[in-house]
């Protein structure tokens, strides 16, 4: 792994810095929104609007990569983020929980420039070396892993209004993230032409490959997002755990989530992308199951760090499979495709996430995932009879 070339440590220096919006906000978003909020069934909006707030950005943002190229686009939207944190800061001053909602749902035109990363990783490497790209550049979900709850709690009192301080600290992670970006020099140059060439994207679509890999990426970010955004709000509000615990527990959970990156080439090599997706939805049954006997920290902490192995088992095979189904001049537009499938689907599910929790409970938000596991399970066990 530590041959790949300059770019890939770049993007996933990038990643670690982009990332720790996302877990950032997962972190604070709910208990900003539990103090702002008219209702306690809208706490998790802030956070469900993030995950909207990505879906609407796919298509605009890869739409402008096929046109200025990848760098310039990373450049533009750390510049972009700087402004929009600003607008959060606003919020929070006014005390606007409408205003800061516009806010994670505008950051979510950076989380989806973010999840390009892996493509940038792959198209900077020879074919056979895309899953232990991806992985490299996953390793740097482990940085954000640390550095977005830790920089919440670091500026939370460090002005008069909470958690203003987190967001101008949060600042200077894009500023680091757009020297370091400047350095960047994709290997494959990009056309106009790229969204509108190559195959229709109904035949494109239809593919087995494509079904598989879709909907293994789909299925564990999904499951992963609806369980992770419900979780802050049973632990600290519902079950009164500290906010220090609740941090532990999603700093595991996102830990979790990228560490078998390190040592993903060697599962793939040993499993094959098939038998290791496989293993991710297995380790979501177990999740469930545990979360399911009680309410404890360890429980707690226990599920979500099976969450966050399920969702690198899944997301990395599925991302890995995807380049199959493509030609190089298909990319943007089935990676597009693939991306807003994604995460549309997700922001659903984080958008219900909050609602379910409230309404009906942790079992029935854990219950609720059971039959999309079923199903997903069927159809990996098929795609490895079919590839046998």
């Amino acid at each position: 792994m530590l041959a790949l070339p300059r770019n890939v440590w770049l993007l996933t220096a990038g990643l670690a810095l982009f990332m720790s919006l996302s877990v950032f906000v997962i972190f604070l978003g709910g208990i900003i929104g539990q103090n702002l909020a008219p209702m306690d069934s809208l706490s998790t909006l802030p956070v469900a609007l993030l995950v909207v707030g990505t879906a609407s950005g796919i298509i605009p943002i890869n739409r402008i990569m096929s046109i200025f190229g990848r760098r310039r686009t990373f450049l533009g939207v750390c510049i972009y983020t700087l402004g929009i944190i600003a607008l959060a800061i606003v919020a929070l001053q006014s005390q606007s929980f409408y205003l800061f909602c516009a806010a994670t749902f505008l950051f979510g035109i950076t989380t989806a420039t973010m999840n390009q990363f892996r493509f940038a990783a792959i198209e900077s490497v020879d074919c056979h070396l895309s899953a232990t790209a991806t992985s490299a550049v996953l390793i740097g979900g482990l940085i954000s892993a640390y550095l977005g709850p830790e920089i919440a709690l670091l500026g939370q009192d460090l002005f008069s209004t909470q958690f203003i301080g987190s967001f101008a600290l949060l600042s200077l992670c894009f500023v680091l993230a757009f020297v370091l970006l400047w350095f960047y020099q994709p290997n494959h140059v990009t056309s106009t032409n790229h969204s509108s060439s190559g195959r229709e994207l109904r035949n494109i679509i239809r593919q087995r490959v494509f079904i598989v890999a879709m909907s293994s990426a789909a299925v564990g970010y999904v499951v992963m997002s609806y369980i992770m955004t419900a979780t802050p709000m049973s632990m600290h509000v519902i079950d009164g755990f500290s906010l220090e615990h609740t941090k532990f527990v999603i700093q595991s959970h996102v830990i979790a989530m990228f560490l078998p990156s390190l040592f993903t080439p060697w599962i793939v090599k040993l499993l094959g992308l098939s038998k290791m997706m496989i293993v991710g939805v297995l380790l979501y049954f177990i999740c469930v199951a545990i979360a399911l006997s009680g309410h404890a920290l360890d429980n707690y902490w226990i599920a979500l760090i099976l969450l966050g192995l399920g969702w690198n088992f899944l997301f990395i095979g599925g991302t890995s499979l995807l380049p199959q189904s493509y030609t190089d001049s298909e990319k943007f537009k089935v990676q597009s495709v693939n991306d807003f499938l994604i995460f549309s689907l997700q922001a659903v599910a984080s958008l219900s996430a909050g609602w379910f929790v409230f309404n009906f409970g942790w079992e029935s938000v854990l219950l609720s995932v059971v039959p999309l596991l079923v199903v997903q399970l069927l159809l990996l066990l098929w795609w490895l009879k079919v590839k046998a």
